[in-house]
């Protein structure tokens, strides 16, 4: 409490203006982190391993730090006022989640994560649970948490803090650069895939277009050969039972007569004339 005075009194001062800056860089900074941590503990517990769940390579998740300073810092007011506090406070968290999540998808056309099998989600981005949950983890933070950690930042020099801050900073614009760059050529290699992807749909398309014709023509052609062969053997039948009477009667004369030029053809038709010659 002392403490808070102190900063109380130093915020109507140019002095007090520069510590409350360096307070918010470093408040912004240390939840960044805690928040980190504590995506990557609900992560181990859920997948039973560990995975970065940061949207940065490094161990920040800039939203905590952005939420929670907004936290401590407007909702600093309202701390004996518990019931006002938790619905102010997941009120604006909510809404930073929200303006978050759009925000990410409309820059970098990727969704970072989806609420959309919670109940009472908006577009994905925020559900009523998480709000709840993050309502109380504020309380928590406002009551508990941050009066200690004020109170820690007593026992760091200012200089080492400016310090800290500086090289955060420098890691922090790194990152960002590096991990824009990194969805960036993401998104290129995705549209480039999905080039890809289009054109072989087509080729594909195109592939079986000309087999589904090839197979029709086929189909016609062997119908047109069937109807082909059909009237060949009703011609051929018609001339082996329609024999000429000059055929048959060579054939009556001459029972052991062969043909040199249509040996097969004279074969059955001798077969043709001896079985109906039985029959008779």
């Amino acid at each position: 409490m002392y403490v808070l005075n102190i900063m109380t009194m130093l915020a109507q001062t140019g002095v007090g203006i520069q510590l409350t800056i360096y307070y918010i860089f470093i408040n912004f900074f240390l939840y960044s982190f805690i928040g980190w941590c504590a995506e990557v503990a609900f992560a181990a517990l859920k997948e039973r391993k560990f995975v970065n769940r940061g949207f940065l390579n490094g161990p920040l998740c800039p939203v905590y730090g952005i939420g929670v300073t907004a936290v401590v810092m407007l909702m600093h007011p309202f701390k004996e006022q518990l019931f006002l506090l938790y619905i102010l406070s997941a009120v604006l968290v909510t809404v930073l989640e929200w303006l978050t999540g759009f925000l990410l998808e409309v820059l970098f056309h990727h969704k970072w994560w989806d609420y959309s099998g919670m109940p009472l989600n908006l577009n994905g981005y925020v559900c009523l649970p998480f709000s709840l949950l993050w309502g109380a983890a504020c309380v928590f933070i406002v009551k508990v948490l941050h009066p200690l950690i004020f109170k820690a930042y007593s026992l760091i020099p200012l200089w080492l803090g400016i310090v800290i801050l500086i090289i955060c900073g420098i890691e922090l614009v790194a990152d960002l650069c590096v991990t824009v760059s990194g969805i960036l050529k993401i998104n290129k290699k995705l549209e480039m895939m999905e080039e890809i992807a289009a054109e072989l749909h087509r080729l594909s398309d195109q592939m079986g277009e000309n087999i589904y014709q090839n197979v029709m023509e086929g189909v016609e052609r062997q119908e047109a050969l069937k109807k082909k062969r059909e009237e060949y053997q009703q011609k051929y039948a018609h001339y082996l039972e329609h024999s000429s009477q000059t055929g048959r009667r060579m054939l009556r004369a001459f029972p052991k007569m062969q043909s040199k030029l249509h040996h097969e053809i004279w074969e059955e038709l001798r077969e043709k004339h001896d079985h109906l010659h039985r029959k008779k």
